[in-house]
C-alpha cells in the first residue's frame, strides 16, 4: 500500500469517526450560540458595508461639487444673482 493510500484511508476513517462524535454536536452548538450573539450585535455584512461605503463616497463628491458651485455663486456680483 502506498503512503498516499494509507493517508487517504486514515483521513476517511477519522472523518467518519468525527461525524458521529459529540465533537460535532459541540461545534454545532457553539456555532448556534455565536450566530445568536452576532444577531444581537446589529452587525452588517461586508456587502452592506461596501454599498454604504460607495454611497458615502458619492455623497462626498456631490457635497464638494455643491460647495464649489456655492463659492462660484458667492463670487458673482449681486446684480447677476
Amino acid at each position: 500500500m502506498k503512503l498516499n493510500d494509507v493517508l487517504n484511508d486514515l483521513q476517511t476513517k477519522l472523518a467518519d469517526l468525527l461525524k458521529d462524535s459529540p465533537a460535532k454536536d459541540i461545534k454545532r452548538n457553539i456555532e448556534a450560540v455565536l450566530k445568536q450573539g452576532f444577531n444581537k450585535l446589529d452587525l452588517v455584512t461586508r456587502e452592506e458595508f461596501d454599498v454604504q461605503k460607495q454611497v458615502l463616497a458619492h455623497a462626498i463628491v456631490k457635497i464638494e461639487e455643491l460647495e464649489h458651485r456655492i463659492a462660484q455663486l458667492e463670487q458673482q456680483p449681486s446684480s447677476n444673482r
